[in-house]
């Protein structure tokens, strides 16, 4: 995955009016509570680069 492709997930994947994912609605019909799976997974994604880099020392 690239930082790209993680910040589209997070980009379509917002919580709705009723606390839904509007994401999952849109994508797959899908009635999924706000944060859904693909949000949480790309959140934490996010997290763990921002740490490796921290550790790491990089720019």
């Amino acid at each position: 995955m690239t930082e790209r492709q993680v910040g589209r997930i997070l980009s379509v994947h917002l919580p709705g009016v009723d606390g839904l994912c509007a994401g999952c609605r849109s994508w797959w019909a899908r009635l999924a509570p706000y944060p859904c799976y693909q949000a949480e997974w790309a959140v934490r994604w996010r997290a763990r680069v921002a740490t490796r880099r921290f550790l790491d020392g990089l720019p």
